[in-house]
């Protein structure tokens, strides 16, 4: 076979490639549109209801507000009235923040003495933590809720390290993934010009682990701020938060007051919505870093 005709089949054989290449690429963007547009359309409904009158949801929950239908802004004002919303959202708020930011905090310091202190003893807390990731809070739960009555961890303070225990283990498995990949001789000179552990932390490692750290605190504000269950368990109904508060709504006999519902879950998830996109860039390069470096 000839020079020529081996080039010319090795041609032939790249524009096939490239052209199943296409092809695949293609499939998977349609698929994923279509997957995209499914997870909009709750969202969406939702949005539409919220400015329907309470009486016209249940008949017509899939079209757009008419003027007939149109409630304005009644239902988000009758909601955040009947809810404490302000109340509940100030209490959300305490509780994520406080808890993300403890959890990324303290997960992070963990992880990177978990990686630097070669041992029995830290490969055996670091299989503790990653376990923790597959133990279901039903098998916990009420176990949990009594030492928290006991410990009089039954408050916002106290829901904050229920929260730290419970995230700790997919935060530290993340970043245990990142610190492998940071040169130790980073450490060692800054040893060397005479820091101490916390100053090594804080001014090397700590700017290097920020695409994780982001992520971290990502992923854990929206367990918290969605978190319905463990409020509930722990927290009763003297410190609402804002799932908690949306159950208010339903009345007697199981009547719902829909309109009011459906603009109080919009008002819930902007913030977290926000948050989300303004800090969605990091959530891949993050990820990425943990779990594949080192």
């Amino acid at each position: 076979m000839s020079k020529k005709t081996k080039s010319n089949d090795a041609a032939m054989a790249m524009d096939s490639g490239m052209e199943i290449s296409k092809k695949t690429s293609t499939i998977l963007s349609v698929v994923l549109a279509i997957l995209a547009v499914l997870f909009l359309i709750p969202i969406l409904l939702v949005l539409m209801n919220s400015f329907k009158g309470k009486l016209y949801i249940s008949d017509a929950p899939f079209t757009f507000p008419t003027a007939k239908t149109f409630a304005g802004i009644g239902n988000f004002i009758e909601g955040v009235t009947k809810t404490g919303f302000l109340s509940a959202f100030g209490y959300s708020l305490f509780i994520t923040v406080a808890s993300v930011a403890a959890i990324v905090l303290f997960t992070s310091m963990t992880a990177w003495w978990i990686t630097r202190v070669k041992g029995k003893f830290t490969n055996a807390l670091y299989y503790l933590f990653v376990f923790a990731m597959i133990v279901p809070f039903q098998m916990v739960m009420f176990p949990m809720v009594k030492i928290a009555n006991m410990l009089y961890l039954d408050n916002p303070v106290g829901i904050v390290l229920i929260y730290l225990g419970f995230g700790a283990g997919l935060s530290v498995f993340m970043f245990c993934g990142f610190v492998k990949s940071i040169p130790v001789s980073l450490e060692e000179a800054a040893m060397i010009d005479g820091c101490n552990p916390i100053q090594i932390f804080f001014q090397i490692i700590w700017p290097i682990l920020k695409p994780t750290a982001i992520t971290v605190a990502i992923l854990n504000a929206m367990w918290v701020w969605n978190d319905y269950l463990l409020p509930y368990l722990v927290l009763g109904t003297e410190y609402k938060t804002i799932p908690i508060a949306v159950q208010y709504l339903q009345g007697g006999y199981g009547s719902i007051d829909m309109g009011a519902m459906m603009a109080v879950l919009v008002l819930a998830v902007i913030p977290i919505i926000v948050f989300y996109m303004s800090c969605q860039k990091y959530i891949i390069k993050g990820v990425a870093a943990g779990a594949v470096k080192g």
